[in-house]
């Protein structure tokens, strides 16, 4: 069998992926722009930073040991490339940066398994310093082993934030506050849909209870107004209004997250066709339930696919490499019942979970004009309602061309969409009439010494 395969991304999807196919006598190369294997929830810090398994992990101790030793017998297999940025992509090329310069490297069948990252509906002043995002708060102590700030809020909506709250607890912080823009405990009819969950749905209840054990008040329908600052422009505290009255929470560190987005920028690069999801408020690659795109040779796997968990993403990395496989023409028993299972049981939970947590897309549409949305090109969301009343256009890539929304370093990975609801409510149309913002190379900030190699 003639056959390159290259997986994008090294965590649960990406390995599951790699060890299926090396099981059957391919040599798969990984792309990782880490620096070690993982992905979000298995990062760990450097050798000389000191943290256990338990303080790392959590209730995620055993599966992050059998990842890592799976993956140190998995190595010599393997053609594992980290510490290596995607900025470009066509059919059967992948233009790569790494410490040893650019490259191009050639695929026949591609795993594309990228993970996710948050999504965020900014708030008055959440650009000082001292904010962060809440997967750039569990980056901070997992990576570094260390804290964004001793006194730290939490804000927004989803699972994650109690994740981390209880995270930074355990680590030694002080959590003043979990600040949850929605109300997960008024969604009592999905209580079934949610014990479904398991083992996951247990995990969120103990993070709840140990915060509440430790006095940390975990309040639920709040509305975010403005991060203060200090003298120095640091962080000092969030202004919030609950149940009727305007509150103050003091702080030195502050995450603020809604959910995660799916990074779908190399899907979109090729060319996969995309659908809109209405309950993750999200345009997602189609793919059939094995993984398959539309285009040949091309998969899905893990959160980059759909946001569903670690769990799910390495049964659906098993399951893109068995297809892979069958569609070259591999001999031989491919077991997929079980993960094809797994995939299954865990949909009815996390429809749930999408809905209890779901993106506040009426907060996001209705910031005051004053609210820096596009944090790259310093536009508020005064700026991109003008550019909506201006050009009469409600497409965002239009609306892009009017005001440059979504075209710095970060490509709208932030900005993107929040824009989309402001664009939306200020054009009276549905949030699937306005689109994605379309993937441009360098989808990842690139130098031109990157690409020249470091020659002048």
């Amino acid at each position: 069998m003639d056959t390159t395969p290259v997986i994008i991304g090294a965590g649960p999807a990406g390995i599951a992926a790699a060890a299926a196919l090396a099981q059957c006598g391919l040599r798969p190369v990984v792309i990782d722009e880490a620096a070690q294997p993982g992905g979000q929830i298995f990062r760990h810090p450097r050798a000389e930073l000191k943290r256990t398994d338990d303080e790392l992990y959590g209730f995620d101790a055993r599966r992050a040991v059998e990842f890592r030793d799976g993956f140190a017998a998995l190595a010599p297999k393997i053609d594992y490339r980290p510490e290596t940025h995607i900025w470009s992509a066509c059919e059967g090329k992948l233009h790569v940066v790494s410490r040893s310069g650019p490259s191009v490297q050639n695929w026949s069948h591609l795993i594309i398994a990228t993970g996710a990252m948050d999504r965020i509906v900014p708030v008055k002043g959440w650009t000082a310093p001292g904010v962060y995002s809440l997967g750039g708060a569990q980056i901070a102590l997992k990576a570094e082993a260390s804290l964004i700030g001793q006194r730290v809020v939490f804000a927004g909506t989803g699972p994650l934030l109690y994740l981390v709250a209880y995270q930074y607890a355990k680590a030694g912080a002080t959590v003043v506050a979990v600040l949850e823009v929605g109300n997960p405990f008024g969604h009592m009819a999905l209580l079934p849909a949610l014990a479904s969950g398991r083992t996951a749905f247990t995990k969120g209840l103990f993070y709840m209870a140990t915060l509440r054990r430790r006095g940390v008040p975990l309040l639920t329908g709040v509305r975010l107004i403005e991060v203060l600052r200090g003298a120095d422009d640091h962080v000092t505290g969030i202004a919030y209004h609950w149940r009727g009255r305007d509150k103050v929470a003091t702080c030195d560190g502050l995450a603020i997250g809604h959910g995660l987005k799916a990074e779908t920028q190399i899907a979109d690069l090729l060319g996969l066709e995309f659908s809109f999801d209405p309950v993750q408020r999200q345009w997602l690659p189609h793919a059939d339930r094995d993984g398959r795109s539309s285009m040949a040779n091309v998969y899905l796997a893990g959160d980059g696919f759909s946001i569903r968990g670690s769990e799910t993403a390495q049964a659906s990395g098993r399951l893109a490499a068995a297809a892979l496989l069958r569609d070259s023409g591999h001999i031989g028993p491919i077991e997929i019942g079980r993960d094809r299972r797994t995939v299954a049981r865990t949909a009815r939970f996390r429809k749930a979970m999408d809905q209890i947590f779901a993106f506040p897309h009426r907060v996001a549409a209705a910031l005051s004009d004053d609210v820096l949305v596009c944090r790259c090109e310093g536009l508020t969301a005064g700026t991109v309602r003008q550019a909506v009343a201006a050009s009469g256009e409600a497409e965002i890539n239009r609306i892009k061309a009017f005001c440059r929304v979504g075209m710095g370093r970060c490509q709208g990975r932030l900005c993107g969409a929040s824009a989309a609801e402001l664009i939306a409510s200020a054009a009276g149309v549905g949030i699937e009439t306005v689109g994605r913002l379309r993937a441009q190379a360098p989808i990842k900030p690139v130098t031109l010494a990157d690409l020249t190699g470091g020659e002048p």
